[in-house]
Parts: C-alpha cells; structure tokens; sequence
C-alpha cells in the first residue's frame, strides 16, 4: 500500500459504506459517511422536525471524525458525477466531508478522480464547492478536467494521471494453452442516468434483450462466457438474463458459460484473466480488461469509457448502452477477435505508459506526505 510504504508512521483509517468489511480485510479502522444513531428519540425528532436533527448529527459525527486527520484523500472512482444520486446524497456528503475537513485544518487531496457530467444545478454546486476546497486535485482523464473547469474550479494547478485501478496486482496468468476462446460479458443493473429519481425499466428490458440475443450468438458459436459484474444491485440483471436465456435454449453446459459473482475489483481482475477479450459496460471493469492487455469493446453510459478506449487504439469498438445495435456488436467483435492480437501491443505500450504517470504522480504525492 501507497500510503504504509511512504509513512509508515501514520494512522489510516477509512470512511467507506461496508466499514466492517474493511476493518476485517485490512485491519484499519473503518467508519460510515454518515452518523448511524437509532435512538428512537432521535427517529422520532427526524420525523417531527423533517430530518433536521439527523443532519445536524451528520455535520457533528462528520466534524468529529474529521478532526483526528491531517489529511482527507478522495481516491480514484467516478465520485464527481451524478449518476444514480440526488444532490441531497453523494453530493451533499462529500461537501460535508470537504467542509468539515477544512474547518478542521485538515488537508484536502482528490487523487485521479473522475468528474462529469453532473446534471442537476444544486448537485453541480455542492461538488464544485467541495472540489475547490482541495490542496490538491488531479483526474484520470482530460475530459474530467476539463469538466471541472467548465462548472468553475480553478485547473491551472491540476494534472491528469491514469485511473489509480491501473497499479493494482495482476492476478496469476491463468489462461491455459490450448483452451477454448472465452469472452467476458458484462453486465450491468441499468435503468437510466437518474435511476434514483425515475427508474426507466423500459431502457432495462431493452439492453438484457439485446444482450440475451448477443449472448445466444456467442454460445452458438462455440465461445465459452463468463459474466462480469461489479457492484451487487448487477445480480438481479444477471439473474434476468440468465432467466431469459434458459427460456430460449434447452441446457447449457456449466463450463460453457459461468456467472460467478464478481463484488470487487479484484475478483473482475480474476475472471478477465480467465479470459481472451471483453465486453463491458462499468468503467472499471474496462479498466480491468486493458490493465490485462485484453482487447475490449465498450458499451457504456458515459464517455469515460470511449476516451480511454481510445487512448488504447480501440475507438472503433465503443457503444452507448442506450442504442446498443446487436449487429453493429457483432461485427465489432469478430473485427476484434479477427485481429487481436494486432491491437494488444498498444493496449500493452499504453498501460506501460500509465504506470509510469502513475509512478511521477507517487513522487509528487511522497514529497507532500514527507512535509505534512
């Protein structure tokens, strides 16, 4: 770990949703975003006074936890989005950690962060605001940058490093000479941008029906699958489209096709390295799939995923979940497949490259911890 190699003298702790987990997997204390008092005293004041009392315990607990840190470091991941959240949730949140953090003289550090786009106004607000109370911001891509500026954060200062997924450990080699050609399907719990205000099942039914057709192509061929995943609320997708499969085909041999759940981003690293190329939809799991020099095709929500695709030379194998074409797929995947092996150098030579960015980002970051 970063951190523990540079200052081993210093206490880590984690603010995270599964805080047990975290203090069972790595042994560092662990604690929720928000404060998790039941007092029925409390439930009740909540109701009678239209949540103010929570709130005001949040800013309190937030404040306490807070003042114990030198330092409050923002890693990696899409947080300065909207995708999924009102800006009473995520964004709120992380205002309330940047504020506290300030208020308490703690330093603030966004470290290749992703950012945009953010559509609701007060939501653009409050992650402007938290994002510019940083000492230090940088992001895993240009076009985050150039996001944050255009919503008003002073960028001069900032800098653009790869996704922080690119340092993780690859996995042990585990494709097998002479196995059977497999591909890593994923697949995602859509419902639209908002999902958390309106929930637009239509667009839901629509990708796994297209994806039970895409995955019924490859079976039919002979290609051995392997469903991929990345948060849990994916498992009712899978369980749909393996429902949906099982209606159109008498049986499928367990070997030819394996969904195995997939929580972390070292268990997506595990089943890509298990496989010759992939199809995905979640950010990290792309990034998953090129940190492993598997040629990858994107079916994405947001364009994240097209700018890193063509950072790699693979600009011609991107789709929009929204108007995926199962033909256009089609022939994106046999051109893929067809020549593979002349696309893998480059994804290879760039994450080669990403590490060394990464590493020049570590020197920067080391010269800050040594002073704090």
């Amino acid at each position: 770990m970063f951190l523990r190699r540079v200052r081993p003298d210093a206490e880590l702790a984690c603010i995270c949703p599964w805080p047990d987990k975290i203090r069972w997997d790595f042994g560092i204390p662990a604690f929720g975003a928000n404060s998790c008092s039941s007092s029925k005293i409390v439930r009740l004041l909540n109701r009678l006074l239209f949540g103010g009392p929570r709130q005001f315990g949040n800013w309190v607990y937030t404040i306490r936890q807070v003042y114990k840190f030198d330092l409050l470091i923002i890693p990696g991941t899409g947080l300065l989005d909207d995708f999924g959240t009102g800006p009473w949730f995520i964004p709120y949140m992380l205002f309330r950690w940047c504020l506290s953090a300030r208020l308490c003289r703690s330093q603030i550090w966004f470290v290749s962060v992703g950012a945009g786009p953010i559509h609701h106004p007060m939501s653009r607000r409050l992650m402007k605001w938290a994002a510019a109370m940083a000492q230090h911001r940088s992001y895993r891509d240009t076009i985050s940058k150039e996001f944050m500026e255009s919503v008003g954060v002073d960028v001069r200062s900032d800098r653009v490093y790869p996704d922080l997924a690119f340092r993780l450990l690859n996995p042990k080699p585990s494709l097998l000479d002479g196995a059977p050609l497999t591909v890593a399907l994923g697949v995602m719990s859509y419902r639209g941008w908002r999902s958390d205000l309106e929930p637009r099942d239509e667009l839901s039914e629509a990708y796994l029906k297209k994806l039970t057709r895409f995955l019924n192509w490859l079976l039919d061929r002979g290609y051995h699958v392997r469903i991929l995943t990345g948060d849990l609320s994916d498992q009712p997708a899978v369980d749909n489209l393996m429902m949906a499969l099982t209606t159109e085909r008498r049986s499928i041999e367990p070997e030819k096709l394996v969904a195995e759940p997939t929580p972390t981003l070292h268990d997506v690293l595990r089943q890509i390295s298990l496989t010759d190329i992939v199809i995905a939809t979640r950010f990290h799991n792309v990034v998953c799939a090129l940190k492993l020099g598997r040629p990858t095709i994107s079916v994405g929500y947001a364009n994240k995923n097209d700018v890193l695709l063509v950072d790699m030379g693979l600009a011609a194998f991107c789709q929009h979940i929204e108007k995926l074409d199962v033909d256009l797929l089609i022939e994106q995947f046999t051109a893929l497949m067809g020549d593979r092996h002349q696309y893998e150098p480059r994804i290879e030579k760039t994450v080669r490259a990403y590490h060394q960015q990464l590493a020049d980002q570590d020197a920067i970051l080391t010269s800050k911890l040594l002073k704090l």
